[in-house]
């Protein structure tokens, strides 16, 4: 008995043996690479690899969060590069950021807002103080045919003893203009302007439409990385990309909070003293006033009578287009067939219905069903983005 199970069990391994021997000989090795994604430093640092070409480059580049920095930043042989929303920014801060540039220094801005002629101003403070107006380009770019590819529009910048342009993808929605002609040299695509340099004091201000070409996803994109270092070449580079500027009340709370809190005492007794009536109650004033939606139609009355229908209709094509860009990246070097496929994959959407919407305007006035139908067709798929 013993004999037999000590056949048995020597018939199994080799069984399992010769399966294991088979199993080997016929495995193939093969590598997979699992994309995770970017690292938490690129995801925290849009320009993490824009740094890391300049480093290469031989240039020392350091970032920073707010404006703090610049009192100890000589201007001679530096760059700051502010990149990041600046809507808080002071006149104070304005002034001092001009005078580091004027001392000496180079100060490269995006352009944050749109030039009011009415106003006479962007709201800007910085870029009104430069004199360069921004607006959006004079042609919206209509889809391309879907048996021809259209070309990307890039910006194009001829350097001297260079027989060929240096070529970058800038967003070709905004322009920007030099109404009293102080930019020594611009960057141009087919019908835009977006980047202009002028000397200003003893340094010199750039200012450009924006800075997503320097992101990490398009910093290799045409000659994106080239210019970056084009620019600033010869210099520290600081980039601020996060400005955080402090508001009023909280510079107040951190270096007067007595005074603060005195305010707030002060203001609750006058509304204390002004709740205590000492007559009759003044009779409520009349509801006749105009309500929130007269207002609303109005403004919407005016753009039409203003700018027609085909305006409105593109303005909200643009939106699309912007979207789906954020959405889907490359959208905008999709053909057409391909670029409503994507669209009809993100909206959940029918193909009439996109086609209807980014369809070529055309020239004859709509009444008003057709063009209520064409509006509410768009505000769909843009809501849907």
């Amino acid at each position: 008995m013993n004999r037999f199970l000590l056949w048995i069990g020597l018939l199994l391994t080799c069984l399992l043996g010769a399966g294991a021997f088979y199993a080997w000989h016929k495995a193939i090795p093969y590598e997979e690479v699992v994309d995770r994604g970017p690292s938490p430093e690129a995801r925290a640092n849009p320009y993490l690899a824009a740094e890391h070409f300049l480093r290469q480059q031989g240039l020392t580049v350091t970032h920073a969060n707010s404006l703090e920095p610049l009192a100890a930043l000589p201007p001679k042989g530096n760059s700051l590069l502010l990149l990041g929303e600046r809507s808080n920014m002071t006149p104070g801060q304005v002034s001092q950021l001009l005078a580091w540039a004027k001392s000496g220094g180079h100060l490269l801005v995006v352009a944050e807002a749109l030039w009011d002629e009415e106003a006479g101003s962007s709201g800007d403070l910085l870029l009104d103080r430069l004199n360069i107006h921004q607006a959006l380009s004079e042609a919206f770019d209509e889809p391309a045919s879907p048996r021809k590819k259209k070309a990307p529009d890039l910006t194009k910048l001829y350097v001297d003893n260079e027989t060929a342009p240096a070529y970058f993808n800038f967003d070709t929605d905004f322009n920007l203009t030099d109404p009293k002609h102080l930019a020594q040299f611009s960057a141009n695509s087919a019908k835009s302007s977006h980047l202009m340099q002028l000397d200003f004091g003893d340094g010199r201000v750039t200012v450009v439409t924006d800075s997503d070409l320097w992101k990490n996803p398009s910093i290799g994109q045409y000659d994106n990385a080239w210019l970056l270092w084009y620019l600033n070449q010869g210099t520290d580079v600081t980039l601020l990309f996060h400005t955080d500027v402090d508001s009023l009340l909280t510079l107040l709370m951190r270096y007067f909070p007595q005074a603060l809190v005195a305010l707030v005492a002060l203001i609750a007794l006058g509304l204390w003293q002004a709740g205590v009536h000492q007559g009759p109650i003044t009779a409520p004033a009349p509801k006749a006033r105009r309500q929130l939606q007269e207002h609303l139609q109005a403004s919407a009355d005016f753009l039409l009578r203003r700018g027609g229908q085909g305006a409105l209709l593109r303005a909200l094509q643009q939106d699309i287009q912007r979207a789906a860009r954020r959405r889907h990246p490359g959208f905008e070097h999709l053909e057409t067939a391909e670029q409503w496929q994507v669209l009809e994959r993100l909206t959940h959407q029918p193909s009439h219905v996109i086609s209807q919407a980014l369809g070529p305007l055309g020239e004859k006035r709509l009444n008003s069903a057709d063009f209520s139908r064409q509006v509410a067709c768009l505000q769909t798929l843009r809501n849907a983005l």
